[in-house]
């Protein structure tokens, strides 16, 4: 089986969104959309990812495939709860009605059918993917509540007295918004609400999840068509401070949200609970080509989710900052699996990571990539935050193909995939730079399954 430390990278060939995210018996386990054949999007599978701490992870391969009716052209994204000791995945299975002759991993014309189905585990490695997935929710057939094509990415949670679980869908594809429907038994679940904004805020929300926190609930959501600034990253991921009223399913979304990331690469992030009750996010990080050895795909770190006011903090989870603790003098001294730079930085001020380039402008950070990323037409290269509250305190986490930038203890955060960057750091700035890089693994926190 595959290891890896800090960013967890696609196996081989594509990845995509994170599924199933779950600490469950002992182990996160992260599943994720998968094509096992190509560096390219295609049929997708879940594949499966295991760690105990969430900085040492084992690829654990296949654990979804399409086998069904209503999952045969993709078993896509979708979601995990454990109820009596076992692990539900609800997922979406689609089923395309016209094939691409040429590429039989594609469609024509969007001219397919989603469905929700559910499949159990007992204990979280082995999947009967066979005879072991029942449908949830067929395609929909009602245009008042939803699309027939697209409606998917089920986020399933406990509330007081029964289950909910959140749908992405659009209204003719002129704006997205989001289903609500709850169970008793986890098998028979019924449409109660719906909650959207309108056409500013994109055709279609994509992997939505809604979770309470200590400061507010939280609706994440990655609109499709969002951007109309001309690059190639038209849909993005962005978050709301929401009300979510059991009772009726009733949401109230304000108008104003905030980019999940300001780097505009992270997109469809998905959270779950840590065993110390903190709501813990992971996100992929979309990828222009792939990496030198071939895989293309991978993920941010593990992000601790909080709400103050109606500000969402997204912040270095303590089981990635106490791995990242042992002190070094120069990044020569790093690990492979890279390192953490610590600085401040004042209002005109620069650091240069490697190519990499993080400046100060008033209270604004921006980062520039061009030096380390593809010329490619719409490219996001140049990222900004919105003002900052209070001061400029910089943790950058980096690796030859992703540098994540936490500005002000999760405050805002830019991580921007990088190809190439150089082994060095420079900064023109008087105060000291910290410089980390993991501890040496431990092998107890491997797997035995």
């Amino acid at each position: 089986m595959k290891r890896q430390r800090l960013h967890l990278k696609a196996p081989d060939n594509w990845i995509n969104d994170p599924n199933g995210f779950i600490y469950y018996k002992g182990y996160y386990h992260l599943f994720y959309q998968y094509f096992p054949y190509e560096p390219r999007w295609g049929t997708m599978h879940w594949g499966h990812a295991v760690s105990r701490d969430l900085v040492t992870w084992e690829h654990r391969g296949v654990a979804l495939y399409p086998s069904t009716h209503e999952d045969r052209n993709g078993c896509f994204s979708g979601s995990a709860i454990e109820e009596d000791g076992k692990l539900y995945l609800v997922y979406t299975g689609v089923r395309y009605e016209v094939v691409n002759p040429e590429d039989p991993h594609t469609c024509l014309d969007e001219q397919f059918e989603s469905a929700q189905l559910m499949i159990t585990s007992e204990d979280g490695f082995h999947f009967d993917n066979e005879e072991g997935k029942t449908v949830i929710i067929p395609p929909l057939t009602d245009k008042k509540i939803g699309d027939r094509t697209h409606t998917r990415d089920p986020k399933i949670w406990k509330g007081k007295d029964r289950w909910y679980l959140i749908l992405g869908s659009t209204m003719e594809e002129k704006y997205g918004e989001v289903l609500f429907y709850q169970s008793e038994d986890l098998h028979t679940w019924t449409y109660v609400n719906k909650a959207w904004k309108g056409p500013d805020y994109g055709w279609m929300w994509e992997c939505p999840d809604f979770f309470e926190t200590e400061g507010g609930g939280v609706l994440m959501v990655s609109p499709m068509g969002l951007l109309k600034n001309g690059e190639k990253e038209t849909n993005q991921s962005i978050c709301f401070p929401a009300k979510f009223t059991e009772s009726t399913c009733r949401m109230e979304i304000p108008d104003q949200y905030q980019f999940t990331d300001y780097g505009m690469d992270l997109y469809a992030p998905q959270t779950t609970l840590d065993p110390e009750g903190r709501r813990v996010m992971e996100g992929w990080i979309r990828m222009p080509k792939p990496a030198e050895e071939g895989w293309i795909g991978m993920f941010c770190l593990p992000r601790i989710v909080e709400r103050k006011g109606n500000h969402i903090y997204f912040r270095i989870h303590p089981n990635v900052r106490a791995a990242y603790s042992k002190e070094i003098t120069d990044i020569s001294c790093a690990s492979k699996d890279g390192y953490m730079a610590v600085f401040d930085l004042e209002d005109g001020e620069q650091a240069d990571i490697g190519g990499f380039l993080i400046k100060r402008k008033g209270n604004r950070i921006q980062t520039d990539r061009t030096a380390v990323y593809p010329s490619i037409k719409g490219a996001h290269l140049v990222s900004e935050t919105p003002e900052l509250t209070n001061g400029c305190r910089i943790e950058v986490l980096a690796d030859k193909n992703l540098i994540e930038v936490y500005i002000n203890d999760g405050e805002y955060v830019i991580s921007n995939a990088v190809y190439g960057i150089g082994d060095f750091i420079k900064v023109n700035i008087e105060k000291t730079v910290h410089l980390y890089t993991l501890k040496e693994h431990d092998e107890r926190t491997r797997g035995e399954e």
